[in-house]
């Protein structure tokens, strides 16, 4: 017997449609670098992108499969490229804008970007970037803070001036590109992960369901997560797709301006880093006034692991963080803690630990637990592996080197090199990186677990540990800290306060108090750069 359904492709040129027809009174308020703000209607969102497509097309000369890359912050012209530039059937490759111009060099060269837009307020960024590039690509610039540009650039309302009304989308097949993101490169050269339509479309859908992001057209969703990182996790697709309002933040990523801005848009939903929340959370402790923002008010968390001190605290305002697990290899949602009924009576302590793990893998992403040496790995929450997974939206290879035996199994895996757990329920929980995990005296010690224990400590604002050689143990733990301002602690006092918490060999006894702790592009806390910091330091744990 055949099915009798109808072999529609899937395309985000769906969603745009969609967006621009049952939602088209529906606002993207954004900000632009003087801190005023704007509004734009999914309307006139769908009727710039098809005229964006129709420009690469026509006029740039865009052929099917070519990456066209963007160097923009969160803001509605970028908004529009996410889906004008598919709509030419063109790849849309957005580049972080805060890595090393050697690095942006180096992942546009690879991936053989045909066009570049490019914000006016970055163009100095991209002066530092072109002399690198082996080819240089045509240039359009976003006025997005409506300086004249300079000599010889074309502004993108130029570029796409022109009536699209006619336009038609070309014919794709569902598998073909659609977007490409770069890893972060912690452990090397970053590689492209590229996304097809149908891996975008189904992430999109999935992630709307009630146990994730629970999107509707009454949800106004803050991207403070860069547009650059993940395709802020996929959340503008599925925003557009129901009709949820979009709040874009521009560069402004301070603690007040984002709760300005939250006010304003009267967020239901945002998303970002622990440590944007963290900064979030200081501003709301050292404000002066009473915030409006809406009760219940949703916070997506990714990229690192949450605390559950942060979880508690926020929810002592009403504001209620869900973690999201994943990696840009998995587009990037890979699995969320959900909250089953069971666990509805649980006291809040034990649900805050629980929305703290990563949870259970998502509809239609598999997961499993693998150790090198013992093989596949029972469910028990206590068997340790590497976190293993495979789904429709989880990349197979990488471009230009699509078989990489250190990333992919025999059997079609992909190995994400984090160590983790998962229980008999389901849950997953991660004990850290496999690289950063830390050897002492034959025991392991998880720095991840490490780190949210010391944050926990409302003196300290946030902390990352590594590794440093130890001549007895091997290695022994480092706990490099910030202190919260005005705040008051020392070595002793956080080691008492962590000692009931921990096991003998896990408590560490060398501390560092910095200023700021260097982190990645997205956010991420750069423990390469704390590993060359601390390389000669020699641990003072006692023999």
């Amino acid at each position: 017997m055949k099915s009798t359904m109808m072999p529609v492709q899937l395309s985000t040129n769906q969603i745009l449609d969609r967006a621009g027809t049952y939602f088209g009174d529906q606002e993207v308020l954004g900000r632009l670098p003087d801190k005023s703000t704007y509004r734009r209607s999914y309307r006139e969102i769908r009727r710039r992108a098809r005229q964006l497509a129709q420009a690469l097309r026509d006029k740039a000369g865009i052929a099917r499969g070519d990456p066209v890359a963007t160097m923009s912050w969160n803001h509605a012209w970028h908004l529009e490229s996410y889906f004008g530039i598919p709509a030419a059937g063109a790849v849309l490759h957005t580049l972080n804008l805060r890595l090393s111009p050697e690095d942006i060099a180096y992942i546009m060269d690879d991936a053989g970007d045909r066009v570049l837009i490019v914000d006016d307020v970055l163009l100095p960024v991209w002066e530092r970037v072109s002399p690198l590039l082996r080819q240089q690509p045509r240039v359009i610039v976003v006025p997005f803070s409506g300086a004249a540009l300079p000599a010889g650039l074309q502004s993108y309302e130029d570029f796409i001036e022109g009536d699209a009304t006619g336009y038609r989308y070309p014919e794709q097949d569902e598998n073909e590109a659609v977007g490409m993101c770069y890893t972060s490169g912690t452990t090397g050269r970053p590689k492209g992960v590229v996304y097809s339509h149908r891996s975008m479309v189904l992430h999109a859908i999935t992630g709307c369901i009630p146990d994730l992001f629970a999107l509707s057209a009454r949800d106004q969703v803050m991207m403070v997560t860069p547009m650059f990182h993940a395709n802020a996790w996929a959340v503008p697709f599925s925003a557009m797709m129901v009709g949820a309002g979009q709040v874009l933040p521009g560069p402004h990523l301070g603690g007040e301006d984002l709760l300005d801005l939250m006010e304003e848009g009267q967020v239901t939903m945002a998303l970002g880093v622990p440590t944007i929340w963290m900064m979030i959370w200081q501003a709301m402790q050292n404000s002066t006034r009473e915030r409006r923002l809406v009760k219940g008010m949703r916070m997506l968390v990714g990229g690192a692991a949450v605390p559950p001190s942060m979880i508690a605290n926020f929810a002592s305002r009403d504001m209620h963080i869900v973690q999201g697990w994943g990696m840009t290899e998995t587009s990037p949602l890979g699995s969320v803690p959900v909250i089953k009924p069971k666990h509805l009576a649980l006291p809040d302590e034990a649900r805050h630990a629980l929305r703290a793990m990563q949870g259970i893998a998502t509809p239609l992403v598999e997961m499993r637990i693998v150790d090198e040496a013992a093989g596949l790995q029972p469910w028990d929450g206590k068997a340790s592996g590497e976190v293993q997974v495979r789904g429709p939206w989880v990349t197979g290879g990488y471009h230009a080197t699509p078989d990489d035996p250190g990333k992919f199994t025999a059997d079609g895996w992909l190995r994400t090199g984090d160590i983790g757990t998962i229980d008999p329920e389901g849950y997953m929980h991660l004990v850290d990186r496999s690289k950063d995990m830390i050897k002492s005296g034959g025991e392991w010690i998880s720095s991840v677990e490490l780190e949210n224990l010391v944050m926990g400590h409302p003196a300290v604002a946030e902390a990352s540990v590594v590794a440093i050689a130890h001549p007895k143990w091997g290695e022994r733990p480092l706990v490099v800290a910030v202190r919260r301002p005005g705040a008051e602690v020392d070595a002793p006092a956080l080691r008492e306060f962590l000692r009931p918490k921990l096991a003998r060999f896990q408590l560490p006894d060398d501390f560092e108090w910095v200023d700021a702790i260097p982190k990645t592009g997205t956010g991420k806390f750069l423990k390469t750069r704390l590993r060359e910091m601390y390389r000669d330091r020699v641990s003072q744990s006692p023999d």
